[in-house]
């Protein structure tokens, strides 16, 4: 796996971000989002899904995700393996990391959760995926959903049961339904064929990138107090 690592300003110990691509797997779009996160004072590292490939085939990139979303286990270890890098990079601070990730890599963010992973948040686009019965019990801190109301990979029956999920299990949990938006509606528009469902809508790009950075700063500030 390769992933892409960016680095805040400085030499001192920083709370750290996990960032998760969307199906098709890393590319500019997630490491250009850490690199913005590292302007805002984080460690952040964009994980890879494909083994340093990008799967612009949509029969392809079905043919590969649609498994690894099928087995929880297997995305823990893809999850945990990235998660102990960033905990073993010098700047990090290693008990202070988030998880946030769009599409699969969301579902893998939740996965960490429900395995029990420290981590201070969790925040997912295009993820209301569930787990096995129980185990989000196991999630330690509070998670954030967006979702596109006209999303028909993530419909409405996958939305309540997300969230009757997160609220069975006494979860921290907040669900955004940003209105007329696709699945994907964060990515900017790709020069490949895409699976049906999925379009580009800058306006609720910009509000759930703010909506993100928010739940930084509420859960993972830059600068946290003392006794905090």
């Amino acid at each position: 796996m390769i992933g892409h690592l960016a680095l805040p300003a400085g030499a001192d110990r920083r709370p750290a971000v996990l960032l998760g691509p969307e199906g098709m797997g890393l590319s500019d779009v997630e490491r250009r989002r850490a690199d913005a996160l590292a302007e805002l004072g984080y460690v952040a590292l964009a994980f890879d899904l494909h083994g340093g490939r990008y799967v612009g085939h949509p029969e392809e990139m079905l043919a590969r995700c649609l498994p690894l979303l099928a087995d929880p286990d297997r995305m823990r270890g893809i999850g945990h393996a990235a998660l102990d890098v960033l905990r073993t990079e010098p700047r990090t601070d290693p008990d202070r990391i988030a998880a946030i990730g769009y599409g699969t890599g969301g579902a893998i963010g939740l996965e960490l959760g429900r395995d029990g992973a420290n981590l201070r948040a969790i925040g997912t686009v295009n993820a209301t995926t569930t787990g096995r019965p129980g185990e989000a019990a196991r999630i330690r801190c509070p998670v954030w959903a967006g979702v596109g109301s006209e999303d028909p990979i993530m419909p409405p029956a996958q939305r309540n049961a997300f969230t009757a999920e997160m609220q069975a299990a006494g979860v921290d949990w907040r669900l955004t339904v940003y209105g007329g938006a696709l699945h994907a509606f964060h990515h900017p528009p790709v020069d490949h064929p895409t699976v049906p469902g999925v379009g580009y809508h800058p306006r609720h790009a910009q509000r759930a990138w703010r909506d993100v950075v928010n739940l930084l700063a509420e859960c993972l500030p830059v600068t946290e107090a003392p006794g905090a």
